[in-house]
């Protein structure tokens, strides 16, 4: 796999105009710097970059140590080991494009290359500005300052390049991925009343960009109330009465990701409803005072669905006199 190395990126990440650039680690077992301060790993990585030193016969040289590795042959399976494809890195500086350039690394393999993951002792931000050099669109716009970037998270944490399939790619897969993290939200897609995300109905990314936006919590729209709108229309306003919370936020009342409680509402009726309507003398009080011999007396008006047996349209009304959300 010989190469023309006229062009080599001398800053990480930078340089490099290949496609999805998440690669792992070549080897599974340990490599032998693991032992050396990450400090003294990452400035013998930026050395080597600044010298530029890449082999002259590309992946060739890396095979001849690592073909018998099931994990590194696994790139083949897909795009970014595919040479015909013009934006891969086998296209162009092979191996060397996400792990750096050799150097003497070839010389019995102590000297470190750059490895991704969780076990890499280079940051994350500099493990994803090796892929970010590349994978610079629309789609990743909100990457800087976005809760995974913040959070330290590498692309290797959610990407798989070494292998045919990147299971974060997959409907089926992508949530098992995404909640080996998130696990409360692993939990509440589980509860009695949620999406039908189990049933792969939806996933994550119908509702999150992960790599970051401009809204709140890596939504794909601007505020909670469009990016719900966006499935349920028939809630969007204007109405004529309008219900506060409502206009609002959705999750005033509902938590997205499940909930114990009918419709993900995040308590019953008529106590969800009593956190705001708590005045003395209406049917909205759960309990009433009897006397001081029997104490506090459940009220007959919220049997069944409770608020709603009279408030209907609790998102809002368009009759003349549904002031009360009654009609």
């Amino acid at each position: 796999m010989k190469m023309d190395n006229s062009s080599k990126p001398s800053l990480w990440g930078l340089g490099c105009a290949l496609p999805l650039l998440f690669l792992l680690a070549f080897a599974a077992k340990a490599t032998p710097w693991d032992d050396k301060d990450p400090a003294e790993v990452e400035a013998i990585l930026d050395a080597k970059f600044a010298e530029g030193k890449y082999s002259p016969k590309g992946a060739d040289s890396c095979l001849m140590c690592h073909k018998k590795n099931q994990k590194v042959m696994a790139l083949f399976d897909g795009v970014h080991g595919n040479p015909n494809v013009s934006q891969s890195p086998m296209a162009d500086l092979q191996c060397e494009a996400c792990h750096g350039p050799m150097g003497k690394h070839n010389r019995g393999g102590k000297e470190p290359m750059i490895t991704f993951g969780a076990d890499s002792p280079i940051p994350a931000d500099k493990q994803n500005s090796v892929c970010l050099s590349c994978h610079q669109d629309e789609q990743r716009l909100g990457w800087s300052a976005s809760h995974h970037d913040t959070a330290g998270v590498a692309c290797a944490s959610c990407h798989q390049v070494h292998t045919g399939h990147d299971p974060i790619q997959s409907r089926e897969t992508e949530v098992a991925v995404c909640s080996s993290c998130h696990s409360e939200q692993r939990a509440d897609i589980h509860k009695r009343s949620a999406h039908p995300i189990r049933t792969e109905q939806m996933v994550c990314s119908d509702c999150h960009n992960p790599h970051g936006s401009l809204g709140d919590a890596s939504l794909k729209q601007m505020t909670v109330n469009e990016n719900c709108y966006s499935c349920h229309a028939e809630k969007r306003g204007p109405k004529l009465w309008e219900h506060a919370p409502v206009t609002d936020n959705c999750a005033s009342c509902h938590n997205p990701h499940g909930s114990v409680n009918e419709a993900m509402l995040l308590a019953k009726p008529p106590q969800l409803c009593q956190q705001c309507h708590a005045s003395d003398g209406h049917a909205a009080r759960a309990y009433f005072p009897a006397n001081e011999q029997t104490g506090l007396m459940p009220n007959a008006y919220n049997a069944g669905n409770s608020c709603l047996n009279c408030h209907t349209q609790v998102h809002g009304s368009n009759h003349p006199s549904g002031k009360l959300l009654q009609r």
